[in-house]
């Protein structure tokens, strides 16, 4: 973190302060980001979920519901399956007291690798707008895993699906008391055009991306 210290500090230095950021220098900024007026916006009038998933197909990812938690690794498995993909993966902290065993699948929960066929995650949240997910680093959630296996596999709550970027973009603000390292968004599977502009898919990342639907 130090050279992005280094770089803040040469910012405040620019500005004629000292040190890093007061308390109620940040409160100052967070009370002005709370009061500032949204930018004109089209109507939302559709349901967020039906919205993120049309939209997901629409970005060539797959998706698919579960009723319980309990269900996600049977429908993992069958996903996998279908696609003749390996029964075998990665998964964040979070997903790892899950039954993977029973569903025929060996899930590892640690650091994603090269050569790990599967990704699997949760969000910080869905965007129905454009049909996007947002992940944010930390210590449970390393951005690895959605970006070298060349499947990733992304479990969504449905109650963490939010209309736009805008709302996003505020939970983030409301609900982490310090900015993250790094916050990715996924647009279905990553794909170029730079050669000859035909479109190719994994080329910069997974090849494919599936979402599951959960309902809590």
């Amino acid at each position: 973190m130090s050279a992005r210290e280094n770089i803040l500090a040469r910012i405040r230095a620019r500005q004629g302060k000292d040190g890093p950021a007061s308390p109620s220098e940040r409160e100052a900024v967070r009370a002005y980001i709370r009061s500032h007026p949204g930018s004109p916006r089209p109507r939302m009038e559709w349901d967020p979920v039906a919205r993120f998933r049309e939209r997901a197909f629409g970005l060539a990812s797959t998706v698919d519901d579960v009723a319980t938690l309990e269900a996600i690794p049977a429908a993992v498995a069958r996903y996998l399956a279908a696609q003749s993909l390996p029964l075998a993966g990665v998964c964040w902290p979070e997903l790892a007291g899950l039954d993977w065993r029973s569903a025929g699948m060996t899930v590892e929960s640690r650091t994603a690798r090269d050569a790990d066929p599967i990704g699997i995650t949760g969000v910080f949240c869905a965007i129905a707008e454009t049909g996007t997910l947002m992940t944010v680093t930390g210590r449970d959630t390393p951005a690895t895993m959605s970006l070298l296996p060349e499947t990733h596999v992304a479990v969504v709550r449905k109650s963490r699906i939010v209309p736009g970027m805008e709302e996003a973009w505020r939970l983030l603000r409301d609900e982490l008391s310090e900015p993250p390292r790094a916050v990715t968004f996924i647009s279905g599977p990553s794909r170029t055009a730079d050669i000859e502009q035909t479109v190719t898919l994994g080329a910069h990342g997974p090849y494919r991306v599936h979402v599951i639907l959960a309902p809590w």
